[in-house]
């Protein structure tokens, strides 16, 4: 388990849910893109609230759809970036990577 309590199956969710909801949106399914991000980041209880903030920001802006997928994309990214960061050596082997997705995250750091 991670410091914040997430375990290996919670952060493959979202590593899994991160790439489908990346699919989705490169294919300009927007709304459906946005449901798996959100599902990407309720898999950590604690980024709840933070999910919860920047929907409640993006309602009352006047984004168009692209922009609000962009946004849920990147909340996505990040919570899934900072789980893989906090797992053990022991636990990342546990949780494959996705290459293209640790090449982004390297660059990051």
């Amino acid at each position: 388990m991670t410091e914040q309590g997430l375990t290996v199956e919670q952060v493959r969710f979202s590593q899994e849910n991160f790439i489908k909801g990346s699919t989705l949106h490169d294919n300009k399914n927007y709304k459906e893109a946005i449901e798996i991000f959100k599902e990407s980041v309720s898999a950590n209880p604690d980024m709840v609230a933070q999910l919860n903030t920047l929907e409640q920001k993006l309602v009352k802006g006047s984004y168009k759809l692209l922009q609000k997928s962009i946004a849920y994309m990147g909340c996505a990214a990040k919570n899934l970036y900072d789980s893989i960061n906090q797992l053990s050596e022991e636990e990342r082997e546990q949780v494959p990577i996705d290459e293209s997705l640790d090449k982004v995250f390297q660059s990051w750091e």
